[in-house]
């Protein structure tokens, strides 16, 4: 068996012993309480991210890009990944999680500056992203570095899933969804790991946020007041 595959059972092996007496009450359903939905970037651990060691107590989705459109026979609708606990789990807090240095959103900037040469699949998921960054690009602030303008792109690109949840008549009024940007690369100014807070249910504004979510205090943080 591969290195790597032994390694991983490994791990596992250690994993079951620490929780194999944490799943007792979720054996037979769940009901958690958030659903996130966040980049698949390998330095991402949704879990972990949170401080989350409780089975049952936060859905996970992830993809490139932390998207949550689905293009269907019958046009973009909310991913069925997002939208399966708030229909069947009683789940009523999405978090759309980007992040810095996202590949993603960065492969989505250099496709809509110079284009790109990708497999089709890789293409279909920058294209889903292209349709809602484009403008993003268009009106980015002068003198930016790449990586700058990626690191604004992600947070437009936050915005951007978060306002097709609003918009969705299949996301309930009364499901609250948050946008937040994971930073790993000291671009926040905080601790390395932290997550910053950039959209409440529509909200981007920094000062309404804060006023409106004082428990929030200092993560409350944007790079790009567009």
């Amino acid at each position: 068996m591969h290195e790597t595959v032994l390694e991983l059972l490994q791990r596992n092996a250690a994993h079951a012993e620490t929780f194999r007496t944490r799943f007792d009450d979720v054996q037979d359903g769940q009901h958690p309480e958030a659903v996130t939905v966040c980049c698949s970037d390998s330095r991402v651990l949704q879990d972990h991210l949170w401080g989350n060691d409780d089975p049952g107590h936060v859905f996970t989705c992830s993809n490139i890009g932390n998207r949550v459109v689905q293009r269907t026979e019958a046009g973009e609708v909310v991913s069925g990944d997002v939208l399966y606990p708030i229909r069947h789990t009683g789940t009523e807090t999405v978090v759309v999680v980007g992040h810095t240095g996202c590949g993603a959103v960065t492969a989505t900037y250099d496709e809509v500056t110079d284009g790109l040469d990708e497999p089709a699949g890789i293409t279909h998921c920058i294209d889903v992203l292209k349709t809602r960054l484009e403008a993003g690009v268009e009106a980015l602030p002068d003198g930016l570095s790449r990586d700058e303008a990626v690191n604004h792109l992600v947070e437009y690109n936050v915005d951007r899933q978060v306002e097709f949840l609003l918009e969705s008549d299949d996301v309930p009024d009364s499901v609250t969804v948050v946008g937040v940007v994971y930073d790993f690369q000291d671009v926040y100014g905080g601790e390395r790991g932290e997550v910053h807070v950039v959209n409440v249910d529509g909200e981007t504004s920094v000062d309404a946020l804060a006023a409106a979510h004082p428990d929030l205090g200092p993560r409350v943080q944007r790079l790009w007041a567009y």
